[in-house]
């Protein structure tokens, strides 16, 4: 009897078998949950170690005490104030050295993996980033410790997924695992790290990977709470009610947001665009921004490090509408700089931070501007935070999502929602950007969200092209052109000059049309070259080649090496280029669908 109950047992021994684990993940649904619950727990353990780490650095720089927070501990030394983020610059300048001449390609985020890598993501570059980041707010830059923790945690997620070699999309699906694990145990909320994970990170929602991500914020949630308690928790004190008339200032708050996250994002992108244009080294940028970051911190320390214990301090105590103002202005400042200088770090916290207090300061002018709203500046301040995270980060669920597990009220929420849409479709339709995808198009990347577009990217016209293309010199006359090239032995011919530079393309057909008797003039083979400045590059993707065909209502296009010596290398038709496009995206579609 003993014997039949233990056979009818699973087999545990599958878990230590990576290809029979493997196996297990792709024919059952369990197996990925499975997966993303050690992620999850994996997740909450970096997050607490980071805490931990950082914090320590603090105590040991700064001098605080176990259970205060930088930003929010009276009577700092000043001197270690002024040297510290200076110092900590001076750390990433020697880190940025090494890394230099050890790291040639620039390091992946999340996002960007799962756009166009399939999930893969260096574990060895996100424990970097993680360094990089407990440095930089350790030594109090104005940044927050969330983005080595997402970089750090989906960084183990797709170290994982790759030793059991997953499937593309249950490894994109695995790293959104690790992000929403971050997220999840860095702000106590399961369910905006899930929808972190679904609009950030993964970039769509499915059946399929609701389970593996919820599982995953659940398990690091309880890991993170278990090491670290209610450390991580927003304490919002007392909220009112909420009555029709609130919406219509919740909307104009969501408008403001946006305006203040697109500020941050270009301030940020000016700062960095100044250093650059400087004869600064980057290795004396971050030791120079530590120097600015110090002198703000001066005037007020709240704009030291994350800010989560000014945030609690400002939701908590009743400021003067001239101390919000220049809180404001020096942690944006402080924030810009310090990202731009070069510390590592991201701007989710600090978004939070200052969201909160647009909202404060918004309380203060709302009963001058709508007589019958009943806010208080505290719920304002939540509304804020929600609406200027979504301008920054993007994620309007997400932050939907923050605002509910942060108050625990429901129309508080639908308050928020209201806000967070508003910010979000106009950072949508003014400015096209998250800060994220912002500094992706600062160096040359089209990638708007997480979507999987890597598949795109491979389709390059170099792989489309066909090599074997006719060319004529430019000096040919039009007796020597059709003697060359026979009616019917080709459609389209390049013309190059001397050097073999590309000039244009000629239509043979126009050719033959023109007047061939003696007594006719006869017009310059010059007359019929096309598309003298349309040309398509080797490293276009189909999508490209495809927008270049379409402006220049061209059936074929010439390849070329590049803008500059312009080299002929191959030819490419639109035809082709959309049979192709078509095939690999209806294919893309079969896989998805397979796996569902």
């Amino acid at each position: 009897m003993l014997q039949r109950l233990i056979a009818r047992l699973p087999d545990f021994r599958i878990l230590l078998d990576p290809a029979q684990l493997r196996v297990l993940i792709r024919r059952s649904e369990f197996g990925l949950i499975l997966i993303a619950a050690v992620v999850g727990i994996l997740a909450g353990l970096a997050v607490a170690a980071m805490s931990f780490i950082a914090h320590a650095i603090q105590m040991l720089v700064y001098g605080i005490g176990r259970h205060e927070r930088l930003s929010a501990t009276p009577g700092l030394n000043p001197e270690i104030v002024i040297w510290a983020p200076a110092a900590g610059g001076v750390i990433m300048g020697l880190l940025f050295l090494i890394l230099r001449r050890w790291r040639k390609k620039p390091m992946v985020d999340p996002i960007e993996a799962n756009a166009l890598h399939g999930g893969r993501l260096s574990l060895t570059d996100s424990i970097v980033v993680a360094v990089q980041n407990l440095i930089s707010n350790g030594f109090g830059a104005s940044v927050g410790l969330e983005a080595g923790y997402t970089q750090l945690s989906a960084g183990i997620a797709s170290k994982l997924g790759f030793l059991l070699k997953l499937r593309r999309q249950d490894l994109r699906v695995l790293l959104g695992c690790g992000a929403a694990g971050a997220i999840a145990a860095a702000f106590n909320a399961p369910l905006t790290g899930a929808f972190y994970a679904f609009e950030l990170i993964i970039g769509t929602y499915t059946i399929v990977s609701l389970a593996p991500v919820v599982v995953s914020a659940l398990a690091a949630t309880f890991v993170a709470r278990l090491f670290v308690g209610d450390e991580f928790m927003i304490d919002i004190g007392e909220i009112g009610a909420v009555v029709p008339a609130d919406y219509l200032p919740a909307v104009v708050l969501g408008m403001v947001c946006a305006g203040g996250g697109i500020l941050l994002m270009q301030g940020v992108s000016q700062v960095e665009e100044l250093a650059r244009k400087s004869s600064i080294s980057p290795i004396f940028r971050p030791a120079l921004g530590g120097v600015v970051v110090g002198l703000l911190a001066l005037v007020d320390h709240q704009v030291l490090s994350a800010g989560h214990g000014a945030l609690h301090a400002s939701l908590n105590q009743e400021m003067a509408v001239g101390a919000v103002i220049g809180l404001l202005l020096i942690k944006s400042l402080a924030s810009a700089i310090s990202i731009g200088a070069g510390f590592r770090g991201g701007l989710f916290f600090a978004s939070l931070f200052l969201g909160a207090l647009i909202g404060k300061l918004f309380a203060y002018s709302a009963p001058y501007l709508f007589a019958h709203a009943t806010l208080t500046p505290v719920i304002y301040a939540v509304v804020g935070m929600s609406a200027m995270a979504v301008a920054v980060i993007g994620g309007p669920l997400t932050m939907t999502f923050l605002a509910l597990e942060v108050t625990g009220d429901f129309p508080i929420t639908a308050l928020a929602l209201a806000a967070v849409i508003t910010s979000s479709v106009v950072v949508r339709t003014t400015f096209g950007y998250s800060f994220a995808t912002w500094r992706f198009h600062l160096r040359g990347e089209s990638i708007r969200s997480a979507h999987d577009i890597g598949w795109i990217r491979n389709l390059t016209v170099d792989k489309l092209m066909r090599a074997d293309v006719k060319t004529a010199k430019a000096g040919l006359s039009l007796d020597e052109f059709r003697k060359e090239f026979p009616l019917g032995s080709s459609q389209r011919v390049i013309v190059i000059d001397e050097s073999e530079k590309y000039i244009g393309m000629i239509l043979t057909p126009d050719v033959y049309a023109a007047p061939t008797k003696d007594g006719e003039e006869k017009p310059e083979l010059s007359s019929f070259i096309r598309y003298k400045n349309d040309v398509l590059l080797r490293s276009m993707n189909a999508k490209q080649a495809a927008a270049i065909f379409d402006k220049t209502e061209a059936e074929a296009l010439a390849v070329v090496n590049n803008q500059i010596e312009r080299k002929v290398v191959g030819q490419l038709s639109e035809s082709h280029t959309l049979r192709r496009y078509t095939e690999e995206l209806d294919r893309r579609r079969r896989e998805i669908s397979g796996e569902l």
